[in-house]
C-alpha cells in the first residue's frame, strides 16, 4: 500500500481572517500547514494525515478529525497540490478508461475503484472511447501526457506494451506490464446451465455478446465447454449475437426478436448481460411469451437494475465494485514497488448465481 502521509509546508492566500498563534494576532493571508496545526495545537503530520485522508488518520478521534476539518474550513486552507507533486516527482493521479459511462457494468466497476483511490488519496482521470477505434488508440498517451503514474483499463483492448503499469478489468491479452482482472467463465457457465437443467430445461437459447467486447469469446467458449459436460445442445438456430455499440436493453430487445421468429422453441434464455436479459424479456412478453412460465431467462453481471426489474432478474453475479477495488488496489502496489518488481499477470475472482423470478421449472410438456 502506498504511504501517503506526507507533510505540506506550502501557503495559500487567506484574505479576511486572522488566527490567534502563541497570543498574537497574524495575519491568514498566507498559512501554512505548520501554522494552522500550532493553532489546533497538533503536530503538522496528525492534520496532514486527516486533511489527505490517509490509512493512517483512522486512528485519530472523531472529534480531533472533526476540529481538524473545521478549522480548515474557517481558515480556507488548501494544500498546494503543484508544490506536493514537485516535491515527491509524483502526480498522485490515475487514468482510467472506460467503454462508456451509462451502462451499468462500466458504472459499477468505476465505482469500486473511485472508492479505494479516494481512500487513499489519489485523483483520476476517466476517459470514455465508446469502442472507436481511434479513441482506444489515442487515449492512453493523452493520459500519459497529462502524468498519470499507471493506468485502469476497463473491457478496454490494451494495443501496445504499455510505458506505464497497467491493470485490465475483464481482458484477456497476455500483454507485458498488464494485470488482468478476470472472473471465472468456466465456474460461471457451469452456475447458470447446471441451475437451468435442474429446473427441467433443455431447449436454451444464448444471446451472445458483441464482437468487440473483452468477455464476449471467453464466456462463450465457457457456456460450449460446460454445455459438452452437461450434455446439453447448443444450436445455432437457437444462438443470437447482439449488434451495436448502444448501452440500451433494445440490443437484447432484438436478438430476442431473431431466436423468436427463427421458429425454434425454447423455454430458457441465458442472455450475455443485464441489459440485454432485460430487453430480451420485452421481446418475449410482445410475443406472448409469459417470464418465467414459458420462458425463463437468465442475465449476466447483476448490475443494480436487475434486482429491481419485473420480474426481478435472476443472474450470474460478477463482483463488479470488488473488481473495481481490487483493479485500483493491485494498481497503486504495483506503482509503490516499482517497475521492476514482479507483478500478478492475473488475478481471478469468482461469481455467484443469483436467483429471483425471472426463472422457474420448465412447463411441464417440455420435459
Amino acid at each position: 500500500m502506498l504511504d501517503l502521509t506526507f507533510a505540506m509546508c506550502e501557503t495559500r492566500p487567506m484574505p479576511r481572517n486572522r488566527l490567534a498563534l502563541g497570543g498574537k494576532q497574524t495575519d491568514t493571508r498566507s498559512i501554512s500547514l505548520k501554522s494552522l496545526a500550532a493553532h489546533l495545537g497538533l503536530s503538522p503530520t496528525t492534520v496532514s494525515f486527516v486533511l489527505n485522508a490517509s490509512p493512517l488518520a483512522e486512528s485519530i478521534p472523531q472529534p480531533t478529525k472533526d476540529r481538524i476539518f473545521a478549522a480548515a474550513e474557517a481558515f480556507n486552507y488548501r494544500p498546494n497540490f503543484v508544490a506536493r507533486s514537485l516535491r515527491a516527482q509524483r502526480s498522485y493521479t490515475l487514468g482510467i478508461l472506460v467503454p462508456e459511462l451509462s451502462d451499468g457494468y462500466s458504472a459499477m466497476v468505476l465505482n469500486g475503484v473511485e472508492d479505494y483511490l479516494l481512500s487513499q488519496g489519489f485523483f483520476y482521470f476517466v476517459a470514455s472511447h465508446r469502442h472507436k477505434a481511434e479513441l482506444i488508440g489515442r487515449y492512453p498517451q493523452m493520459l500519459v501526457d497529462r502524468s498519470v503514474e499507471g493506468l485502469i483499463a476497463v473491457d478496454t483492448p490494451v494495443q501496445r506494451r504499455p510505458s506505464l503499469p497497467v491493470v485490465a478489468v475483464s481482458r484477456h491479452d497476455d500483454l507485458k506490464g498488464v494485470t488482468n482482472i478476470v472472473l471465472n467463465h468456466r465456474r460461471a457457465a457451469t452456475l447458470a446451465l447446471e441451475y437451468l437443467l435442474e429446473q427441467g430445461h433443455r431447449g436454451i437459447a444464448f444471446i451472445k455478446g458483441q464482437s468487440f467486447s473483452s468477455d464476449t469469446e471467453v464466456r462463450w467458449a465457457a457456456i460450449r465447454e460446460a454445455a459438452r459436460r452437461l450434455n446439453l445442445s447448443v444450436k445455432p438456430s437457437l444462438t443470437a449475437q447482439l449488434e451495436g455499440d448502444s448501452p440500451s436493453p433494445e440490443l437484447g430487445y432484438i436478438a430476442a426478436g431473431q431466436l423468436l421468429s427463427g421458429g425454434e422453441p425454447f423455454t430458457a434464455l441465458f442472455a450475455f448481460n443485464d441489459i440485454s436479459a432485460i430487453g430480451a424479456i420485452r421481446a418475449l412478453r410482445e410475443a406472448g411469451r409469459r417470464v418465467p412460465e414459458d420462458v425463463s431467462v437468465v442475465g449476466f453481471d447483476d448490475v443494480y437494475a436487475a434486482a429491481f426489474h419485473n420480474p426481478a432478474l435472476t443472474t450470474i453475479r460478477q463482483p463488479l465494485w470488488q473488481m473495481g477495488k481490487l483493479a485500483a488496489e493491485t494498481l497503486l502496489r504495483r506503482i509503490a514497488n516499482g517497475p521492476s518488481a514482479p507483478y500478478p499477470k492475473v488475478v481471478t475472482v469468482e461469481p455467484e448465481l443469483v436467483i429471483r423470478q425471472s426463472t422457474g421449472k420448465a412447463p411441464p410438456d417440455t420435459k
